[in-house]
């Protein structure tokens, strides 16, 4: 017969209650801390873009870069592209229709993938980079938030994530395609 200090128990459900309400704030400070990590850091990108700020091309610069990337209008792309990285990171940053703004990191970084495929893994060709916004904003996307989000004071029905994040995925993957597929 084993020793009863090696015998396992299931935890009782006052355990659960008590280890909830600090589990769920330890959830919502990090999903905060990788909100405002991938969108901060989007949201320059497509400042980059729109305004030429820390040392980017601007909308001319980068009309430029998407031209010789084989994308028609590259001046309007430029527009459409800074404005996605821009609104769609902060409003990653702020948990403002973050379903959404995921959705625009998502396929804005699954176009920016596609371009830079065949460059090998890492920097300063490679794909690590682009990789691994995509993969965040996935995550966030699906999760939700949390409650320290800008959406926890709109009046909005709370839908169940899961489903939620996939569709505005799917949406995100499906408008990235069509930019690709716009692309000579």
């Amino acid at each position: 017969m084993p020793s009863p200090h090696l015998t396992e128990t299931a935890p009782t459900p006052a355990a659960h209650a008590d280890a909830g309400p600090a589990e769920q704030r330890g959830l919502d400070v990090g999903l905060l801390v990788l909100r405002l990590a991938v969108g901060l850091t989007v949201a320059a990108h497509g400042s980059q873009k729109l305004f030429g700020t820390f040392g980017g091309g601007g909308i001319d610069g980068t009309a430029q870069f998407f031209g010789q990337a084989g994308y028609p209008s590259p001046k309007a792309m430029a527009v459409v592209a800074g404005l996605t990285e821009t609104l769609g990171g902060l409003g990653l940053a702020l948990g403002l229709l973050a379903p959404l703004a995921g959705a625009a990191v998502f396929g804005t970084m699954l176009n920016a993938l596609a371009v830079k495929w065949g460059g090998g893994f890492f920097a300063p060709a490679g794909i690590e980079y682009e990789l691994l916004l995509v993969v965040a904003a996935m995550a966030l996307t699906l999760t939700g938030p949390g409650r320290l989000a800008a959406d926890s004071l709109l009046p909005l029905p709370r839908p169940h994530r899961l489903a939620h994040g996939a569709g505005t995925l799917l949406l995100g993957a499906v408008l990235a395609g069509v930019v690709l597929l716009l692309r000579s």
